[in-house]
């Protein structure tokens, strides 16, 4: 095999220095679409390995994808598109040499144009409107309509303008999308209501939190549930020791402007030896929390004592022997996004147990807007959590009732003998 190399090493430099040679006019046109800054990050990646530093854009092996996970960076789109970008020339994606390409784009700019000019006009016509004194807009009432109506116009023209743009879709699909605009608003929602949120209607519907907790909870708003760097799926068990801190949230917004939401934690699943039924308790309440569609990070642990948790976090726990425990979080907007006053709510909800929430819901004009779910049940951690935060009942397990079958149902009863 060495002989075979040996022997075919002058024809193959043979042929590379012919082809270069043939590709020399190529190479001249392509220069243009190359820039200064493109060559110096070439400079810089031969400097230094690629496996040392891998590019997010241009990284395919798992284990590179895997680092930079660990980093905290996302690979840039998907795993094929990244490898056929690495043997591809450095041109920038709105200038790619493809006519049928370029004249597409020339139509998209022209309608952007139009759509440009429609959203001028728009605005013209809400100036002239807010301009208007209450007798001439035919009253207040009238005015607000009018306003509301031309506002949501406007909005939907924005996202007509850059719904095709090429570079848009590509900015959205690598996840670098500006959600302060409304088109990628408009894109998040329409990925969210794909999937994600068929999902989680399911598992709210089919595991009755909708109507055991709340009798009506439409979502609008994607929420994410992390404990630690774990992400949790609707409706997925979660050991108790993890549960020991308050999650943190992620609720992502598809409107504009902020608001102000009241956030729950409530266990509808509290067994009650007594009355042989179940209870609900409060495992978290917090009022006058702000999320925007820029600003979605929300931290339990992190809230306000003083102005926003009214009853701060309290480790979820599963009896051994009872059923696995619904530990439903529910994120409730508040009327016209006005705070809440929150030495009122602490004075009236400071009691966990038996605190139903759909009281809350009624007694503060709460609207459901955001709903996830997690299950507990019994594990190796538990009773460690249960003696941390004192439960009274640790030593006690549950066990069923044994019901006696009636006697036509009965194997061998003695009266048939």
């Amino acid at each position: 095999m060495a002989h075979c190399e040996r022997a075919s090493k002058p024809l193959l430099q043979c042929l590379r220095s012919s082809y270069a040679r043939s590709l020399t006019g190529l190479q001249v046109q392509a220069r243009g679409f190359q820039s200064t800054a493109g060559v110096a990050e070439a400079q810089s990646e031969q400097t230094q390995p690629f496996h040392k530093n891998p590019d997010p854009s241009l990284v395919t092996s798992p284990r590179l994808e895997r680092r930079l996970m660990r980093q905290g960076t996302t690979p840039i789109g998907s795993r094929r598109r990244r490898a056929a970008l690495q043997g591809s020339p450095n041109i920038p994606f709105e200038q790619l040499p493809y006519q049928c390409f370029q004249e597409a784009r020339n139509l998209l700019l022209a309608d952007r144009a139009e759509k440009l000019e429609e959203i001028e006009k728009m605005r013209q016509r809400i100036a002239r409107v807010e301009a208007l004194s209450t007798e001439e807009a035919g009253g207040e009432q009238s005015r607000k309509s009018r306003l509301g109506a031309m506002q949501l116009h406007l909005e939907q023209l924005k996202i007509h303008a850059d719904i095709n743009d090429p570079l848009v879709k590509r900015k959205f699909e690598d996840g670098q999308g500006d959600m302060s605009k409304p088109i990628y608003r408009f894109l998040a929602d329409r990925k969210w209501r794909e999937y994600r949120r068929k999902i989680l209607v399911q598992r709210i519907t089919q595991m009755k939190v909708v109507p055991d907790v709340l009798p009506h909870c439409d979502p609008t708003v994607d929420t994410k549930l992390y404990f630690g760097k774990r992400q949790v799926q609707p409706g997925d068990y979660v050991l108790a020791n993890a549960s020991t801190t308050a999650p943190k949230l992620d609720v992502q917004m598809f409107e504009r402007g902020e608001k102000l939401v009241t956030i729950a934690v409530v266990d509808s699943d509290v067994p009650n030896v007594e009355t042989d039924s179940f209870d609900y308790k409060t495992h978290y309440l917090a009022v006058n929390v702000p999320i925007s569609a820029v600003n979605t990070k929300v931290d339990l642990s992190q809230l306000s004592a003083e102005s926003q948790v009214v009853l701060p976090w309290l480790p979820p726990v599963a009896q051994k022997g009872s059923p696995y425990h619904r530990l439903s979080i529910l994120i409730m907007e508040q009327k016209d996004s006005q705070p809440l006053d929150f030495a009122a709510v602490k004075a009236k909800e400071a009691d966990r147990e038996n605190t139903l929430l759909r009281t809350i819901q009624a007694r503060y004009h709460l609207k459901a807007i955001g709903a996830h779910l997690f299950r507990t049940k019994w594990d190796e951690t538990t009773l460690e959590v249960m003696k941390q935060i004192g439960f009274n009942g640790a030593d006690v397990e549950l066990r069923r009732k044994k019901v006696e079958p009636l006697p036509y149902k009965r194997r061998n009863p003695a009266s048939f003998r």
